[in-house]
């Protein structure tokens, strides 16, 4: 099936999800893979830089960087929050070979602390994300629900920030499976329901969560959390936007997202009574 972009906002507005996109080759994709190994392998020893690579790829290693401002993604984008653009965050979901965790059925934006919903996530998948490796499942339509209550588990094998789930019963035969290949998208609403199963395959699963918003967002506690402007133009001024890495892991980059982490602990772990959960890790 060709898409249009026309397709993809309407879709979008339909279901709150539109897939797949794509973004860049599979080729691109493995060597993007590959870059984030190598990073990994230098920070093995470092546990809390470690840690700020799987939230701050973007601010940290140069084709991660390349790929927030990929013209393909940007292109879809834009025809449904328009031309201009920040990345709010650019952070990792990996599930390794032959793992149990899961990501439970959640909204997106019951979390983040902003004060619309003017958010897009592109979810890039750098393998093959499919029922095998725990693909992400969409319930066509839930955008439209707003934001419903959510319960904390921090259960062990939720990745998600809080292992936070739904407080409302969700029939998991209206999910609809988001099967992509390695280099694809799937673009999806902050309010729409989304899920992913264990991986049960010997590779890993990699995807990145590009959250692109408007510039008209804000955060609603006053904080101006770390952006990347990728589009168009920032004339409100809501959040602190840095350009492109300074190189390879370079420690002033690492002392940016260092300072955004402490911020951003603070709105994600809002009302819960521990800050230790799964990202934006204390030191």
């Amino acid at each position: 099936m060709v898409m249009t972009l026309e397709s993809v906002a309407d879709d979008y507005s339909q279901d709150g999800f539109v897939f797949p996109i794509d973004v860049v080759s599979e080729a691109e994709a493995s060597k993007i893979q590959a870059d984030l190994e190598k990073a990994e392998s230098e920070l093995i020893a470092d546990r809390a830089k470690l840690a700020l690579l799987r939230s701050y790829p973007n601010h940290l290693i140069p084709s991660f960087d390349r790929l927030i401002r990929n013209k393909n993604l940007i292109d879809a984008v834009t025809t449904i929050l328009g031309s201009d653009l920040l990345v709010w965050s650019g952070g990792l979901f990996i599930k390794e070979a032959n793992s149990p965790h899961i990501v439970s059925w959640h909204q997106d934006l019951n979390y983040w602390g902003l004060d619309n919903a003017d958010e897009v996530t592109a979810w890039v998948s750098l393998g093959d994300a499919n029922l095998d490796s725990g693909c992400m499942r969409f319930v066509p339509g839930s955008h439209t629900k707003r934001l419903v209550p959510h319960n904390d588990t921090f259960a062990a094998d939720n990745l998600l920030t809080r292992g936070q789930e739904i407080a409302v019963d969700v029939d998991d035969r209206d999910g609809v499976d988001v099967i992509l290949k390695p280099g694809q998208a799937s673009l999806h609403h902050g309010h729409l329901f989304h899920s992913s199963g264990p991986n049960r395959t010997p590779n890993r699963r990699v995807g990145v969560a590009i959250r692109y918003i408007k510039p008209s967002m804000k955060q609603t506690n006053g904080a101006k959390s770390l952006v990347t402007l990728v589009a168009g133009q920032d004339k409100f001024n809501h959040f602190t936007s840095v350009g492109s890495p300074n190189g390879w892991l370079s420690e002033d980059d690492f002392q940016i997202c260092e300072k955004d982490s402490e911020s951003k602990r603070e709105i994600l772990y809002e009302g819960a009574n521990t800050d230790r959960g799964k990202r934006y890790q204390k030191s």
